[in-house]
C-alpha cells in the first residue's frame, strides 16, 4: 500500500487574475547566502489552478504542488487565505 507523499504548499499575493482558472502568485523567501552571511529576499512568480475563479488580484492564498496541469502550471489555490481591501 503506497501513501501519498505530502505535497509542497506555500503562500503568496495574487499579481494577476486576468487569466481564466489561472491566476499569478508572487511568493516571497528570504535565505542567508552561503559564504557572505547577508539575508537575501527573493520573488519567485508561479501560476496556480483556480478552479472556480475565486482569486482577485491582491488576495493573500495558500498554494499547493500538483502534477502538471499546463506548459506553466505546477501549483493549484487551496485557500484564500485574506481578501484583497
Amino acid at each position: 500500500m503506497d501513501k501519498r507523499k505530502t505535497r509542497k504548499t506555500l503562500i503568496g499575493q495574487v499579481v494577476s487574475d486576468k487569466m481564466d482558472k489561472t491566476v499569478t502568485v508572487s511568493v516571497k523567501r528570504t535565505f542567508q547566502h552561503a559564504r557572505y552571511k547577508k539575508i537575501i529576499k527573493k520573488t519567485s512568480k508561479i501560476w496556480a489552478h483556480d478552479a472556480e475563479n475565486i482569486c482577485h488580484t491582491g488576495d493573500k492564498v495558500k498554494v499547493m504542488s500538483t502534477r502538471p496541469l499546463s506548459k506553466l502550471k505546477r501549483w493549484r489555490v487551496v485557500e484564500v487565505i485574506e481578501r484583497a481591501r
